[in-house]
């Protein structure tokens, strides 16, 4: 398409402020590998959260969650519990307090302090170190397919004739422009980048959302969506029908497995929980948690992600969904059996957004992209450099040493996540294989590892092991069946492997549990380790909070989603749901001000 030049100009002095401001933070970067990584722990909590927020705020996730609301209605407001995005409540409950409390700088590093240098600890911590690099190889092909298919659409020049090298070609260019000051100064420029690219999305969020306000009416939408499109709720069945209005709707949602909308759902809360409890992933996530001053700061910034990201973000969600349905139908019945859903938030924007908004609004996705990009990218370096380099072979080099080898490492994964993605062409298909089979051979290994002191390393690495084995294998070994429900076998294959392995095996040494006990202080099965501690400092006390953890998880879960639903209900105008939608929010907030905020501390009792 032809941007206008207005258009141009603030896309072109993004990008450059963009590389500006993380070259010049970079030289803050350049002194070790706390700085490189961590930010030296001298980010405040509430713009680490900002920029968490902003790297979660995605171009391919948007994309996505656009198609998600187009084909699903409200009901697709679950639908990213495949994540799932109620972590960031298990984390700011207690999660987050726990891992801060460790001090340590990469989720491999933690495994080492959880079950220290035993054969079975170093296995562990060598699987974590592959989990954590296919995680980012798998991210990166993600975030490379989504801005390869938007540039392709918004900027003006036809690279190739044809249209899927066109999209490759976009995509190489744009990973080459954000690689040069992602590389450069990591955890300070990606922060401080991130926010000013998080303000730039929330003005166009807000501006999309009433636009699209302007131009679609309650009415009209209406005339353009199934009935049961704007119900939140649901039965056994998803019960939407796009047969009269465009049957491509339907067949997506039979290709997806998701007809039966109950079964789903509860899949996605049993897997989610799961996957929730047993901590961050160890990427950008882990990385700002780590990062923050104190454990108190820790939880606080993951619980502030949600009050940030989510409402503006649907307004954008919403606005071009809505814009779509209205306007771009017919152009969508047309195409028949090709149509590509992904591309309807371009295609959105394209044709209703004017001049000097788009420019601004083309200029806040890319830096979504760049903000997921840059966050994804810190975490290789942090586990082969740090992890691997600095352990096992050169530990005692120049701290100036270790920060180039990060540089090298950044620019190679870059590589490889970049090739993988050139053979991938939906969207869809990496983040259900990510969060549905790759993160269900992680789920039991780590899940245990907070809340059974007779888990040992050996049980830790076997468990990740039989789970990223099964999961690799899953696609050919169960062919046309939706990644989701294969979780369930890949988890209690992986939870029987861990527990069978610790229990035929020695514990671990008394003196790693009693040291990890005494800083973590979780919650669970931790008795005999309590009474060795409780023998040598009578002072200590056990963690009771669990019945008041999971109650606050429940009302934050509840908070959450509210949050979600009301930027979605404003902008079609559903006035009565959307101050539903509000209540519980308050009521939610008022709640946890007193049972969470007010007890959090950063050392246990």
């Amino acid at each position: 398409m032809n941007l206008n030049w207005l258009d141009l100009t603030v896309i072109f002095l993004y990008i450059a402020a963009s590389i500006g401001i993380g070259i010049f933070i970079s030289r803050k970067a350049s002194h070790s590998m706390g700085s490189y990584f961590l930010g030296g722990n001298r980010i405040p909590w509430y713009v680490l959260g900002i920029s968490n927020a902003s790297g979660m705020f995605d171009i391919s996730g948007t994309m996505w969650m656009v198609y998600l609301l187009f084909v699903y209605g409200l009901k697709s407001v679950w639908i990213p519990w495949l994540w799932p995005v109620f972590n960031q409540v298990f984390m700011m409950i207690f999660l987050s307090v726990w891992l801060r409390r460790s001090g340590v700088m990469t989720g491999a590093e933690f495994i080492r302090f959880r079950f220290g240098q035993s054969r079975g600890a170093l296995r562990s911590h060598v699987i974590v170190v592959a989990f954590a690099l296919l995680n980012v190889l798998g991210f990166l092909a993600y975030g490379f397919i989504g801005i390869g298919k938007f540039a392709a659409v918004f900027l003006p020049w036809q690279l190739s004739a044809d249209p899927h090298t066109n999209e490759i070609l976009y995509g190489l260019i744009i990973t080459a422009v954000t690689t040069l000051y992602v590389v450069k100064g990591v955890m300070f420029s990606v922060v401080y980048t991130e926010l000013m690219q998080f303000f730039i999305m929330t003005v166009a969020c807000l501006s999309v959302g009433f636009i699209a306000m302007s131009k679609v009416s309650p009415e009209l939408l209406d005339h353009v969506v199934p009935a049961g499109w704007k119900d939140l709720f649901f039965g056994w069945n998803l019960d939407l029908d796009w047969s009269q209005l465009l049957p491509a709707a339907n067949r997506k949602i039979a290709e997806d497995g998701w007809s039966l909308f109950g079964a789903f759902w509860m899949m996605m809360l049993f897997k989610g929980t799961l996957q929730a409890m047993a901590g961050p992933q160890p990427n950008y996530d882990m990385q700002r948690v780590l990062s923050t001053r104190s454990p108190r700061e820790a939880a606080w910034m993951s619980g502030f992600v949600n009050v940030v990201l989510l409402f503006p973000r649907y307004l954008l969600i919403g606005g071009l969904t809505i814009l779509a349905l209205a306007f771009f139908s017919k152009d969508l019945l047309a195409m028949g059996d090709k149509v590509d859903f992904e591309q309807i938030l371009p295609f959105a924007m394209k044709n209703y957004m004017p001049a000097g908004l788009l420019g601004l609004l083309i200029a806040g996705l890319l830096a979504a992209f760049m903000s997921t990009f840059a966050a994804t990218v810190n975490a290789a370096p942090a586990y082969l450099v740090n992890d691997i380099y600095k352990r096992f072979i050169r530990p005692d080099a120049p701290e100036k040493v270790y920060v180039n080898w990060s540089i090298v490492v950044s620019v190679l994964f870059v590589i490889l996540g970049t090739l993988i993605g050139l053979y991938v062409s939906s969207l869809n298909d990496v983040v259900q294989w990510i969060v549905s089979a790759l993160y269900g051979g992680y789920t039991a290994s780590n899940f245990l590892k907070w809340y059974w002191w007779r888990f040992n390393g050996q049980g830790y690495f076997w468990g990740m092991m039989s789970g990223m084995l099964v999961a690799g294998v899953a696609p050919v070994l169960m062919p046309g069946v939706t990644p989701i429900y294969t979780f369930p076998a890949i988890f209690v294959l992986s939870l029987v492997v861990s527990i069978a392995v610790s229990l035929l095996t020695p514990p671990d040494d008394m003196e790693v549990l009693k040291t990890f006990y005494r800083k973590v202080r979780p919650w669970g099965f931790w008795k005999p380790v309590y009474e060795a501690c409780l023998a040598e400092t009578p002072e200590i006390r056990q963690n009771k909070d669990f019945g008041r953890d999971i109650l606050n998880v429940g009302v934050g879960m509840a908070w959450q989603t509210a949050l979600t639903a009301a930027g979605i209900f404003f902008v079609i105008q559903e006035w009565s749901a959307f101050w539903g939608c509000v209540a519980v929010i308050v009521a939610g907030s008022v709640f946890l001000k007193f049972n969470w905020l007010d007890k959090l501390r950063d050392e246990p009792e």
